[in-house]
């Protein structure tokens, strides 16, 4: 089935409403459930706030970089809450390239959502 861009606009405003924090995933991100979000590290693994740009006209928005202080790891996925903790798992995403620490350091995310 091909969707309209107004179709792609409207799912993809409906998903960056509620997106309003990301975390990170040393694996796939559960489905519904966050599984395997980061934890850690000094200074400690957090959940960031996200900023949207305007708009998703084709389909897709653009989100601030957020940057994650995290232990040595692999991280693979980027998640989307409601929350900065606790809060509703709306989904995750895998990032361009995995990000492989071997001491305590920072990965720098800019989200990015696209219906298709």
């Amino acid at each position: 089935m091909a969707f309209t861009n107004a179709s792609k606009e409207a799912a993809i405003l409906a998903v960056k409403s509620g997106a309003t924090h990301a975390s990170l995933h040393t694996g796939a991100g559960g489905g519904t459930t966050g599984a395997n979000e980061a934890t850690g590290g000094t200074p400690a693994y957090a959940r960031k706030p996200i900023t949207w740009t305007d708009g998703a006209s084709d389909g897709s928005t653009v989100g601030s970089q957020v940057t994650f202080d995290v232990p040595a790891g692999t991280f693979v996925e980027i998640g989307f809450w409601t929350a900065i903790t606790g809060g509703t798992f709306i989904g995750s995403i895998a990032l361009a390239s995995s990000a492989v620490l071997g001491s305590q350091g920072q990965v720098l995310v800019t989200p990015t959502l696209t219906a298709t």
